[in-house]
């Protein structure tokens, strides 16, 4: 039972080793960019994956030359597959037009795709989807940005804190499409709260225009009522 020839050797502990090594940094850029699914989560996923494979390799030695018995070690493997989808799934969702988890959930696919690598004895074929992940995580939004700079419609977030009852938050709306932006989010971050006998209430606002939103904040400052405006990029909605 212990032994350690029957699949239980230390290639089979490296290659355990080696998927937890990959799956960590995979995890590890998803943690530091604060998503949902992070270090834990990834690392898991890789080694659980790394894992079913020996098993599937190696598992089924005590099966061999049973009369009647059949070993196809790619049932596994299609299995795992499959069920990757409900951890994936259950990442994604949907606020609005916002749809956000889709990238995350694409690392889990990719992170147990790389665990099955290592499980599987292809090491160099795990170390280069991790590659690919950095790559395309780190590297395409440089890209793309470079691509189409000046030639897209900015995506911002508008924060204020203003006093209710005043009608303030029509006037902003109304500002926000005279000078050109549209939209597409209004989100209140916290219920209207007292301050002596005023009523103050946060708005986060998503505007989507081709020109700066600087002014328009600027603009903002100066409204009696108004008493914050902050400013800031909207994040990627499939992250």
């Amino acid at each position: 039972m212990f032994g350690t020839a029957a699949g239980q050797g230390l290639r089979q502990f490296a290659e355990l080793g080696l998927a937890l090594l990959l799956s960590l940094l995979i995890g590890l850029e998803r943690e530091l960019q604060q998503k949902s699914a992070g270090l834990r989560t990834h690392t898991l996923v890789g080694v659980g994956s790394a894992l079913f494979m020996e098993v599937s390799i190696h598992g089924f030695g005590s099966l061999t030359g049973v009369p009647g018995a059949s070993v196809d070690v790619s049932r596994v493997a299609a299995q795992i597959v499959s069920g990757i989808g409900f951890i994936g799934g259950g990442l994604i969702f949907v606020r609005r037009d916002a749809v956000r988890g889709l990238t995350t959930a694409a690392t889990i696919w990719l992170t147990c795709a790389v665990g099955m690598a290592c499980g599987g004895g292809l090491p160099l074929l795990g170390a280069g989807a991790t590659l690919v992940h950095f790559l395309v995580v780190r590297g395409f939004p440089l890209v793309t940005r470079r691509l189409v700079s000046g030639r897209t419609v900015s995506q911002v977030e508008l924060r204020l804190s203003y006093r209710t009852r005043r009608g303030l938050l029509g006037r902003v709306l109304e500002l926000c499409t005279a000078r050109g932006f549209r939209v597409t989010d209004v989100h209140i971050t916290s219920e209207a709260r007292e301050s002596g006998k005023v009523k103050e209430a946060d708005v986060v606002l998503g505007l989507e225009g081709r020109t700066s939103a600087h002014p328009l904040v600027e603009e903002l400052t100066e409204w009696e009522g108004i008493l914050g405006v902050g400013l800031r990029a909207h994040r990627d909605s499939t992250e």
